[in-house]
């Protein structure tokens, strides 16, 4: 099965899911992960019908299986504290319909953070509010998202993530996006990363990996401090990450790159570049830089 590799894309009203999808082409990708709208508040346009099945034509004739792509739930969401939960319960439930009206499979989803609350209260909450959101007849799946731990963040760790799942009804209806930088700064050590994905195993099972998210860290392991570096520029390292894209155990699952724009500037198509090539672009900043600027 072909590498399935791609970023994370842009989505406006005016051209929707087609504008996505030109973007991500322009990077040589065959997937991509957008926002519905902001990430940071809750404005949304309506889903354009012709806009759609345009998308999807374009999809098929690109061969860009729908399946793999991705939309990434708006981190506004917080399931975790009491604060404004109805609120978060009503608008998460509102974006898992427009991801099925888009056709899409997988929302990730960051699960929350508890804000002293504590660590059972927070995962109380979150899978509470799994449960009024999810039912048999959801036509997505919600990734929940590992995390670095900072501040009161949850996720941090493959227990919170199964103790979560352990609690929705609707287990079918979960599952698992694993963010490299994110378990890297968590204190998962990727020297290891069969020995990682052994703990994911045993302790969540392999089945529940849909998505990955592919980022370098600016921090030490066990920073706790979600900081995305460029694809061989941080402290996994170039090595660790073609090791963890091209792991035999993670054939067919989506790839997805968040690393940081360079002077304003996406760098996936370079990236992406020297991730199938498996070589490393030392030149990679400069790189970015001229080609935008012919």
């Amino acid at each position: 099965m072909d590498l399935i590799i791609g970023s994370h894309v842009s989505f406006n009203k005016d051209t929707q899911m087609i504008g996505s999808i030109a973007e991500a082409l322009s990077y040589k990708a065959n997937t991509f992960m957008f926002y519905t709208g902001a990430p940071q508040n809750t404005t949304r346009c309506s889903i354009d019908k012709n806009l759609l099945d345009k998308a999807k034509e374009l999809l098929k004739e690109n061969n860009i299986d729908i399946n793999n792509v991705v939309v990434h739930a708006p981190y506004i969401i917080n399931l975790a504290n009491n604060n404004n939960f109805d609120f978060n319960v009503n608008f998460l439930t509102q974006e898992i319909k427009r991801v099925e009206l888009l056709g899409v499979k997988y929302l990730v989803l960051h699960p929350g953070s508890h804000v002293g609350l504590g660590v059972e209260n927070g995962i109380n909450n979150i899978i509470n509010a799994l449960n009024q959101v999810l039912d048999e007849d959801t036509n997505i799946v919600v990734c929940l998202e590992t995390m670095a731990g900072k501040g009161t963040e949850l996720g941090r760790t493959f227990e919170e993530i199964k103790q979560i799942i352990g609690g929705v009804k609707y287990q079918d209806k979960v599952a698992v996006c694993m963010d490299t930088c994110h378990i890297h700064d968590a204190g998962y050590d990727l020297n290891n990363f069969d020995n990682v994905l052994e703990q994911f195993n045993k302790i969540i099972g392999l089945d529940k990996l849909k998505v990955l998210h592919i980022n370098d860290s600016k921090n030490i392991i066990n920073s706790h401090k979600d900081r995305h570096e460029n694809i061989g520029y941080g402290n996994i390292g170039f090595d660790n990450l073609i090791n963890i894209i091209y792991h035999e155990k993670l054939k067919g699952i989506p790839k997805i790159l968040e690393t940081p724009y360079i002077e304003k500037k996406a760098p996936y198509l370079y990236e992406i570049e020297m991730i199938r090539n498996k070589k490393f672009n030392d030149n990679l900043i400069n790189d970015v830089i001229n080609y935008n600027n012919d």
